[in-house]
């Protein structure tokens, strides 16, 4: 199979799952439990992105205070919970990481 018809494989089943969403999307009626399960996907989809690399940079298990992923994104949880700002938890955390790698 060549690469463009994979590319083109992969096009037309990312664009009829959407298009279907917006052709259909009036008539689908999702039960009360769905709906609740789905208002925490997003949460559940950074989790997967966030956790794994702040836990284990470039591959190795790193849980030390030595960890400026790890340390930057406990601050970011820390200040976001407390402020509610999360412009705020992004400037602190970055701050917290850039100090730790220049330090």
């Amino acid at each position: 199979m060549t690469v463009a018809a994979l590319l083109a494989g992969m096009f037309l089943a990312t664009y009829l799952t959407r298009a279907s969403f917006l052709v259909f999307g009036h008539r689908l009626r999702f039960p009360p439990a769905l709906k609740a399960a789905l208002h925490h996907v997003p949460v559940a989809v950074l989790t997967a992105i966030i956790v794994p690399e702040a836990l284990a940079p470039g591959g190795q298990v790193n849980v030390s205070l030595g960890n400026p992923y790890l340390l930057g994104t406990v601050v970011a949880a820390v200040v976001a919970r407390l402020s509610g700002h999360l412009l705020l938890a992004l400037t602190v955390s970055f701050a917290v990481f850039g100090l730790m790698r220049w330090w």
